[in-house]
């Protein structure tokens, strides 16, 4: 069973509520092809008033409800459609991000069906894993370290075959 159905009508709905956010941990990790799992989505977003009405309006989209499962001072925001086994986090701050807008400056655009998803850079998924320093997230650094090795080996690799002028 793939989440990226589930994950493609999440972003119809922030698209129509014009709500910016970037997709943060194991979800945007497996996007850029780490072998991880997840059964939720993570995101960062702006916490103000007009935000938090535009992640009510995502919600209705959804038939889903908005929940605070934590203490305020948190900033997590749980949006939940239990029938279609939708759970997505919105987090104000993560560890090891200093702001949303450093985030999304080294975030990418990743396409689902006819909306665009900003997506986390690895190495920022990285860096919030370790600063959270939770076993869950300590089990996935090693995987997720390499997968980001290995996709700078190969950008390396293309960029090198792009300056080698080729002979006839």
């Amino acid at each position: 069973m793939s989440a990226e159905p589930l994950l493609e009508k999440l972003s119809i709905a922030l698209a129509e509520a014009r709500l910016e956010v970037v997709l943060i941990g194991n979800a945007a990790a497996a996007l850029q092809g780490a072998p991880v799992t997840t059964l939720d989505f993570d995101f960062m977003f702006r916490k103000t008033r007009a935000n938090l009405l535009k992640l009510k309006t995502a919600a209705r989209l959804l038939n889903a409800m908005v929940l605070r499962p934590y203490y305020p001072v948190s900033d997590l925001y749980r949006v939940v459609n239990e029938d279609e086994g939708l759970q997505a986090d919105f987090m104000a701050h993560i560890h090891g991000v200093r702001s949303f807008d450093s985030l999304r400056s080294r975030s990418q655009p990743v396409q689902l069906g006819e909306r665009q998803l900003w997506v986390a850079d690895l190495s920022d998924i990285i860096a919030s894993k370790r600063a959270a320093n939770r076993p869950r997230d300590r089990a996935v650094i090693e995987i997720l370290e390499k997968t980001l090795h290995e996709r700078q080996r190969i950008q390396k690799g293309q960029a090198a075959g792009a300056q080698t002028p080729k002979r006839a």
